[in-house]
């Protein structure tokens, strides 16, 4: 997968930004897709169904063997939003679309050494969690990327008008998150990251998820075949849905989005059917798929503050949870790419800054997808 996407052409777009822009030179080259808002559902999966509020103590040696972490705090240092104080929490849910190992067969694609984040969203916790809301920023956004340190202590130069997912294959984790504190202005208290294989896996042991589809679904690059109506979905058929970009709607990663999202509510809802507490042989198969699946910042890099914090959540149902897609426009000058709509994304930080709803007007008029109602929990 390459680190620049390309949706179906002529796209109608509208301006979101005015101004001259330089834009890195290079040739695009055709997507093969490869995504994963996969992410938030495999860290729902792993966290409030196998971690919150069960006793596998016994487990946790085994476990914490399994967990990978990064130490964003070291890396990004002080030079950070100031860390809110008021019982809400931001979690960055990442997906990357490494090719790597496992995932080599399930992603398509070469195995160039590269990873890319095909999937990111904000998630903010409100205060009492009880209620959460979910931004996706869309991986074809043109932002300006700083200057951010990588784990490694590599030092990686600015750039302007990049491509939001670039900051992952630039510098990893810690670029990441910098980008989208830059973005944002909010401080980005977690991390979570899962990969292909890994989210496969986790749908598999929770014996599949149920979705309804209004339309035909088919794409041969996520080797997706679904046809209108009710499905039991397995992970290698969630795998694609997530992964969609051709199958349904306008070919954009905007639609790609809408498929996720509603994927996710579907997953939230299902979850809480699945009878893992009276199984303990599922439960640790869950157990040791979910700590496989994810990476997290080093502040959850062990079984007993992961299952602390999953178990903060589970009050937390598809309900209580609003997902919409940070403001953009069409770039005017490129179909293929969106421009943050800077006056009503100020609006969405905001209100997760201030620990409020995320105002219906702050989305209102902004460039969307073509999938909306397509995927609904059965």
């Amino acid at each position: 997968m390459t680190a620049e996407s390309t949706p179906e052409p002529g796209i109608p777009g509208d301006s979101g930004t005015t101004g001259p822009r330089h834009r890195a030179k290079g040739r695009r080259r055709k997507t093969r897709g490869g995504h994963k808002g996969l992410k938030i559902a495999a860290w729902t999966a792993a966290g409030i169904v196998v971690l919150g509020g069960t006793g596998a103590g016994y487990l946790y040696f085994k476990l914490n063997g399994n967990i990978k972490s990064v130490d964003i705090d070291q890396a990004l240092g002080t030079d950070r939003p100031t860390k809110v104080d008021n019982g809400s929490e931001n979690i960055l849910v990442l997906g990357s679309d490494t090719r790597s190992g496992s995932n080599k067969k399930l992603g398509g694609g070469a195995d160039d050494g590269s990873a890319r984040s095909d999937t990111a969203m904000i998630v903010h916790i409100y205060e009492g969690h009880k209620k959460a809301s979910v931004v996706s920023i869309p991986r074809d956004t043109l932002v300006d990327r700083p200057e951010c340190t990588d784990t490694d202590g590599k030092v990686h130069d600015a750039a302007r008008m990049a491509m939001f997912n670039s900051a992952y294959s630039t510098g990893g984790a810690a670029c990441a998150v910098k980008t989208v504190e830059s973005l944002t202005g909010i401080r980005m208290d977690h991390y979570l990251e899962v990969d292909f294989s890994g989210f496969q896996k986790l749908i598999d042991e929770l014996g599949g998820v149920d979705v309804t589809t209004t339309k035909n679904i088919t794409d041969h690059d996520s080797h997706l075949n679904l046809k209108a109506g009710t499905h039991t979905l397995t992970g290698k058929q969630a795998l694609g849905l997530v992964r969609t970009r051709h199958g349904v709607g306008d070919g954009s990663d905007l639609g790609r989005i809408q498929l996720q999202q509603a994927f996710i509510k579907a997953l939230i809802n299902q979850i809480k059917d699945v009878d893992v507490f009276g199984n303990p042989k599922k439960l640790y198969d869950l157990a040791n798929t979910a700590t496989n699946a994810v990476t997290t910042d080093s502040d959850l890099g062990n079984v007993n503050k992961l299952m602390s914090f999953a178990n903060g959540l589970k009050g937390i149902s598809s309900k209580n949870m609003t997902m919409v897609t940070m403001p953009v426009q069409y770039d005017p000058q490129d179909a293929n790419r969106v421009l943050v709509d800077e006056a009503k994304a100020k609006v969405v930080w905001k209100a997760l800054e201030n620990d409020r709803a995320i105002p219906k007007s702050a989305t209102k008029g902004t460039a969307t997808g073509q999938a909306e109602g397509v995927v609904t929990a059965s």
